[in-house]
């Protein structure tokens, strides 16, 4: 169980909520684990097997408190609403927000993108300073800190989009050095979508794309439109306001993928290759990848705004309630997620 920003989300995959009273019962394999008044909650998720109570959702809805579910992996399952409570408000101001939306909002997106990727390189060089004896990931440090400058004198969003693509093309071209074990299988010389060309590339378009779901359920749970963004471009069938959102925290996967290629808990073993040339993972090499993913989600971070300790897999959730506040006006500027 964690409470955050009034919101109360329960982890245990054997929890069930019932209602007693006044409170809010969690009950673990039959054994009351705690309880809690209605006071001061404003929204449940729940992320087990079980729910809750009939009884407790008809006085959720009672109290205008909100209930979203989903499955122990986070996908977004149903929603819970009352008719005291609705969300078409927060939307109708996303979409005249996002409809001319803050400069601001893209800046800050783009130059939290590229400051998480600066740590990441400044990381490696700092456990393994042979990296840098040609001075390429410095230089790559640098061009990013210049990147970052340069989207605050930027008014024009495809303009800081230009800015956000060079900086990326930089950043993948030394990707390649960064990887410390099995050179041989795991090579990158460029970033590659559709399809991914190689191993890592297959990884970490597989795991962008997972964030970027969680983004989607996320948003979704706290009454946002997850396809009307203010970065992306509107496109039918895709979530532009996830693909928004997960551009501060693709550094996350990036960190993991290393991590799992240079402790070698993947192998090329892992991997198939289609007749396009077109890489992706197989079925073995999905779950090595997804176990990975559950117990990185399960580590704890100190959230720079909140200043709270969070499991990673709430991340997505946090800073989509904390949009939330930003669209409805209260507070005046989104904090997007910075490593520190």
């Amino acid at each position: 169980m964690k409470k955050l920003l009034n919101s109360l989300y329960i982890l245990d995959e054997t929890a069930w909520l019932t209602l007693d009273g006044e409170n809010i019962v969690c009950k673990c394999e039959e054994r009351e684990k705690f309880r809690m008044p209605f006071s001061n909650i404003e929204d449940i998720y729940c992320f087990s097997f079980l729910g809750c109570s009939p009884a407790l959702m008809g006085k959720c809805m009672e109290y205008g408190i909100n209930i979203s579910f989903f499955n122990p992996n986070g996908k977004f399952l149903a929603r819970v609403q009352g008719k005291t409570k609705g969300n078409i408000f927060l939307r109708k101001a996303q979409f005249e927000k996002f409809a001319e939306p803050p400069i601001l909002l893209a800046q800050n997106t783009v130059a939290a993108k590229l400051s998480n990727t600066r740590y990441l390189i400044k990381r490696s060089m700092r456990d393994n300073p042979q990296l840098d004896d040609d001075g390429a990931l410095s230089q790559c440090v640098s061009y990013l800190e210049e990147g970052i400058e340069q989207v605050y004198q930027l008014n024009d969003k495809e303009v800081i989009m230009g800015v956000e693509g060079v900086c990326a093309k930089s950043y993948f071209h030394i990707f390649d050095r960064l990887i410390l074990q099995q050179k041989d299988d795991f090579r990158m010389y460029a970033r590659t979508k559709r399809p991914p060309l190689d191993p890592v590339n297959a990884v970490l378009s597989f795991l962008y794309t997972i964030m970027t779901s969680m983004y989607t359920s996320a948003l979704e749970s706290v009454g946002l439109d997850s396809c009307y963004g203010f970065y992306h471009a509107l496109r039918s069938g895709r979530s532009s306001l996830s693909c928004d959102m997960a551009e501060e925290t693709r550094c996350i996967i990036e960190r993991l993928v290393l991590t799992m290629i240079n402790l070698k808990k993947l192998s090329i073993s892992d991997f198939e290759t289609q007749e396009s040339g077109a890489v992706y993972l197989n079925d073995d090499g999905r779950k090595k990848v997804l176990t990975a993913w559950q117990e990185k989600k399960r580590t704890t971070i100190i959230h720079p705004y909140l200043n709270e300790k969070i499991p990673l897999g709430l991340l997505p959730f946090v800073q989509s309630a904390l949009l939330a506040r930003y669209v409805r006006g209260e507070i005046e500027e989104y904090p997007c997620y910075l490593l520190k």
